[in-house]
C-alpha cells in the first residue's frame, strides 16, 4: 500500500524549511553586526585614530560613576537631544566605536535606542528620514549628522559636512582591520597622527615623540588584580626600533624621576608626576608593552578636569 502525501503537508513542511532558513539567516545576521570586530570592519578604511568605550563594563567596575561625575560641560547639543529623544548614554549606551577621521568623525553604538522618539526629535529639528536613513544639521557647515539602525540595537552614525555620511558605515571593507582589546577602553592611534607634539599635556610630549614612527599605538585602560592601570602597546617598525624605544621610554622614565627628586618631592599619585614616572615597560620582538598603575584619585581629578 502506497502512502499518499497530502498537499498540505508539503505547504506546511515547505514553510517550516523556509522559517529555518530565514531564522538562521537572522541570527547570522544578528552575529556578524554583534562582535566588536565586524564593527571595526565597518569603519571607512584609512588612517584614523579609533577610540573604544565599553560603557556597560565600566559600569560594573564603577568607573562609569567618575563620567556621570564628570564637571566637563556638555553640549548644548547632546543636552537638547536628551531632552527630546530621552536617549542618555549614562544609561542607554552599552558600548561605542567611533574614527575619528579628516573628513568627518564615524560611530557605531550598542544600546537601547527608541527610534520612533528619536526620528522625531529629527524632524522637529528641520531635519528629515528616509527609509529610516535620519540627516539633522549641526551646530556647523561641517556637523552634519546622519544615522540608521545597523540592526535593532545598533545606531550607525556619522558627523560630516557630507549629510550622507553614514552610508560608508552600510557594509564591510575588506583589507587590514584593528585588533579589539580586550580592555573595556581603548585607543587606538596611527603613528602618523602623532607628528605634533605640540598638541599633548606638557608632561607627556617626550613620551608622545618617542613613538611618533612607530607603525602601530593602542593605549588602553582597564583593571590588573585589584588596581587600574594603563597599557600602551606599541609596534614599531623593527625589532630594532623596538629595542631603542624601549631604551629611549625607560630613559624618559628615569629622567622624569629625576626631576622630581632634585626638587625634593614625592610623584603625587592624583597628577602625571604619579603616573609617568610608575611606567615599566618590556619589549616582545617589534612590539613594547608599558604600564602605568592608575589610582582611583588620578581617575577623578581626570574626570573633573582638574590635571
Amino acid at each position: 500500500m502506497r502512502y499518499r502525501l497530502h498537499p498540505w503537508l508539503l505547504l506546511l513542511a515547505l514553510v517550516a524549511v523556509c522559517a529555518a532558513v530565514v531564522g538562521v539567516m537572522a541570527f547570522l545576521r544578528y552575529r556578524a553586526t554583534s562582535t566588536t570586530a565586524d564593527l571595526i570592519q565597518r569603519l571607512p578604511p584609512g588612517d584614523a585614530v579609533v577610540l573604544y568605550v565599553d560603557f556597560d563594563a565600566l559600569r560594573k567596575t564603577g568607573l562609569a560613576e567618575l563620567l556621570d561625575n564628570s564637571k566637563t560641560p556638555e553640549e548644548p547639543e547632546y543636552q537638547a537631544f536628551v531632552a527630546q529623544s530621552g536617549f542618555d548614554y549614562r544609561v542607554d549606551l552599552d558600548s561605542a566605536l567611533v574614527a575619528f577621521r579628516p573628513d568627518g568623525t564615524f560611530l557605531l553604538m550598542r544600546g537601547r535606542f527608541d527610534w520612533k522618539t528619536i526620528s522625531g526629535y529629527v524632524r522637529n529639528q528641520g531635519g528629515a528620514c528616509y527609509n529610516a536613513f535620519c540627516r539633522v544639521g549641526g551646530s556647523a557647515p561641517e556637523r552634519n549628522i546622519s544615522f540608521f539602525p545597523l540592526r535593532t540595537g545598533v545606531m550607525a552614525m556619522a558627523v560630516s559636512k557630507d549629510d550622507w555620511a553614514a552610508t560608508a558605515l552600510t557594509k564591510r571593507h575588506d583589507g587590514p582591520s584593528l585588533e579589539a582589546s580586550h580592555q573595556p577602553v581603548w585607543l587606538s592611534v596611527p603613528g602618523s597622527r602623532l607628528k605634533d607634539a605640540a598638541d599633548f599635556p606638557a608632561g607627556t610630549r617626550q613620551f608622545v615623540r618617542a613613538i611618533e614612527n612607530a607603525e602601530k599605538i593602542v593605549l588602553s585602560l582597564g583593571q590588573r588584580e585589584n588596581r587600574y592601570e594603563a597599557v600602551l602597546d606599541v609596534t614599531s617598525r623593527s625589532a630594532e626600533d623596538a629595542s631603542l624605544l624601549l631604551t629611549h621610554l625607560d630613559g624618559i622614565t628615569s629622567f622624569l624621576k629625576k626631576m622630581v627628586a632634585e626638587e625634593h618631592k614625592q610623584a603625587n599619585p592624583g597628577d602625571l608626576s604619579g603616573v609617568l614616572t610608575s611606567g615599566v615597560f618590556e619589549r616582545q620582538g617589534r612590539r613594547v608593552i608599558g604600564r602605568w598603575p592608575l589610582e582611583r584619585v588620578f581617575l577623578e581629578s581626570l574626570a573633573s578636569g582638574s590635571l
